[in-house]
């Protein structure tokens, strides 16, 4: 058994997934910071995935680069359609049969459910190597955002055939537990995430970008950070915003991202500032120097912005699902709204605008509670959950604390 702060024995851990850092987006970002906990606690790492645009650039990494992986095999990679700049990726399972029968790993974990992961899992079923799945993304959830909700029920058998011929699905928040059991899947256990409280922090606030925003110190910057694409219901943000800028009319939105959406929206709101995609420091500063955060999805797993913004002293409004259910304590160190009430989203954001004491107290409790959700615990979850797989596709829960569901 594994227990907190021990090293276990090294594993020859395998990545599977169509997205890995840099690219940024909710699924590089959690499997950027498992890879490279993953290594630190002295684990050989190998990542699958497609080619990226800048892997010639990146071949020589800078001496103090963080280790992500010991090992890397790029495949085939065509843009996801509707988001070019994604990929999926394609390989023949018996590439990846001969790989593993020269270096046989002792678990794979497969973080997407498309072409690659389907290979992936396939060939390690066959080599009776323990293989696991992420269920990062409700892909059967955007169908209705795409006008394409005929699409959901097909999409979610799918979800289910693919995620039933893995050993474990692992799953961000009870919500979600509760919504993939829903589905049909089993086994589910939960792994969380964690946020990086060095890197987001309220200390790197910038008068002079609030300045380039055009604001004034009183003035309220309300933040929107992710993918400007309609399955994050942007349009409740903007209707939110407006709605707040009627009564503050020197409030600015920001919106650090980028997404099919982003040329529409521009062009209907020139006065919104449209930061493009930010990161590390540069994205550390963007959040800092905001005031309220605005989170409308109804579709995300978990969403590592929010619990980004806590750790960034912001006061986040959102659903009562994801990692607002898990992290949210309304009127407290935040603001949740049921998710089938978007007037509730709309006054929780006003109440906050309008209320600067009860604003500055949930910033300052959303600080204090994102310093307990470090990376460290999770990446020892990981092991936790995964390493007691075995061979013949079954799952001792052996864990105490940690239930199979």
């Amino acid at each position: 058994m594994i227990t907190s702060g021990s090293l276990p024995v090294p594993r020859h851990i395998t990545i599977v997934s169509e997205t890995f850092a840099p690219e940024v987006n909710g699924v590089a970002n959690t499997l950027k910071h498992l890879c490279r906990g993953l290594c630190e606690r002295g684990h050989k790492v190998q990542v699958i995935r497609p080619r990226q645009a800048a892997d010639q650039e990146r071949a020589q990494q800078e001496p103090n680069t963080p280790v992500l992986h010991h090992d890397l095999v790029t495949v085939t990679g065509l843009p996801l359609p509707g988001y070019p700049d994604l990929q999926f990726g394609l390989v023949r399972r018996k590439r990846l049969r001969a790989l593993w029968r020269q270096q046989r790993p002792d678990l794979v974990y497969v973080a997407t459910q498309g072409p690659l992961g389907v290979s992936a899992v396939a060939a390690a079923r066959s080599l009776g190597i323990p293989v696991c799945s992420g269920f990062h993304t409700n892909f059967h959830s955007y169908s209705r955002y795409y006008h394409a909700g005929f699409l959901s029920r097909m999409l979610e058998s799918y979800g289910r055939w693919f995620h039933n011929r893995t050993v474990l699905t692992l799953v961000p928040t009870q919500a979600m537990i509760t919504r993939v059991k829903a589905m049909g899947i089993r086994p589910v256990a939960q792994w969380s995430r964690g946020v990086d409280c060095q890197l987001f922090t309220p200390g790197k606030r910038d008068p002079q970008l609030r300045t380039q925003w055009g604001l004034q110190p009183q003035d309220r910057a309300v933040l929107y950070v992710g993918r400007l694409a309609s399955e994050k219901n942007l349009q409740l943000a903007v209707s939110c915003f407006e709605r707040i800028r009627a009564l503050h009319p020197s409030a600015k939105f920001v919106l650090v991202g980028d997404g099919p959406l982003r040329k529409r929206l521009q062009a209907r709101h020139p006065d919104y500032i449209f930061c493009g995609v930010r990161k590390g420091e540069e994205l550390a500063r963007h959040y800092a120097s905001g005031d309220l955060f605005l989170f409308p999805s109804k579709t995300d797993t978990f969403g590592n912005v929010v619990t980004e913004a806590m750790a960034s002293g912001l006061a986040v409004v959102a659903f009562n699902d994801a990692a607002a259910s898990e992290h949210i304590r309304h009127q407290e160190n935040g603001m949740v709204a049921p998710l089938d009430d978007d007037e509730a989203f709309v006054e929780h954001a006003l109440t906050l605008t309008q209320q600067n004491t009860l604003l500055c107290s949930i910033r300052q409790q959303a600080r204090l509670d994102a310093l307990d959700l470090d990376w460290t615990s999770q990446v020892e979850n990981f092991e936790q959950l995964t390493f007691t797989l075995n061979r013949r596709d079954r799952y001792h829960a052996v864990t105490p604390g940690i239930p199979l569901l």
